[in-house]
């Protein structure tokens, strides 16, 4: 099943991309600005299915403080705090535990597009799938990147783009081929603790067992 089913069920592809933010993140607190701009939802349409989602008690309005910078006219900067309206999840909503499992059970991105777009970064020699892609909590990264050439700009883009398809900040590793053999012959513990917990090698051109 993928993502299309959900647009259909829901009636729009930008209220699934919030609704999986919120599932995904259920204790953070988001802003109509920090909702467009992660979700990559134009503001207007945000402010429409926010709407929405609060009249059906699926998020809740909340008041938090967040820090700003400020430069006073000495040119000395000051951290001050200022009330702002967020949203959060609301962990009552009746029907909560039915849309996790319909949402973890739709994949929220077409896995051989994403392979596509990241192989177009550069040179990809191994590419592996972990944590969120294989359900798998207690996993260091989300993706690993072995390759040359990388284009460093493109990547940012497509991982931005996927974060929110996915509605969660993904963590990621990026090494060239040289550095990562390196690091795989002195048993890197980082590298063995993504390798040896579940994951998925979507790429292997160098033959990794």
């Amino acid at each position: 099943m993928n993502n299309g089913v959900l647009e259909k069920l829901l009636g729009s592809g930008a209220r699934v991309k919030i609704i999986r933010m919120f599932l995904l993140n259920p204790e953070n607190i988001f802003t109509h600005e920090q909702i467009s701009r992660r979700s990559k939802v134009p503001a207007p349409l945000t402010r429409r299915e926010i709407s929405l989602l609060k009249s059906i008690t699926f998020i809740k309005p909340v008041e938090h403080f967040e820090e700003e910078t400020i430069k006073l006219k000495s040119g000395e900067t000051k951290i001050r705090r200022k009330k702002v309206e967020g949203l959060v999840l609301n962990n009552l909503f009746p029907f909560l535990h039915a849309l996790r499992n319909l949402f973890l059970n739709v994949a929220p991105v077409d896995k051989e597009k994403v392979i596509k777009e990241l192989c177009s970064v550069g040179r990809v020699k191994l590419l592996v799938f972990a944590g969120i892609f294989t359900h798998a909590d207690n996993s260091r990264v989300d993706l690993l990147l072995v390759g040359d050439s990388v284009k460093e700009t493109k990547l940012e883009k497509v991982l931005r783009n996927l974060e929110a398809e996915m509605g969660r900040e993904l963590v990621y590793a990026v090494f060239n081929t040289e550095d990562f053999t390196y690091r795989m012959g002195m048993y890197d513990r980082f590298l063995r603790d993504i390798l040896d917990y579940p994951h998925e090698k979507v790429v292997n051109k160098i033959n990794l067992l």
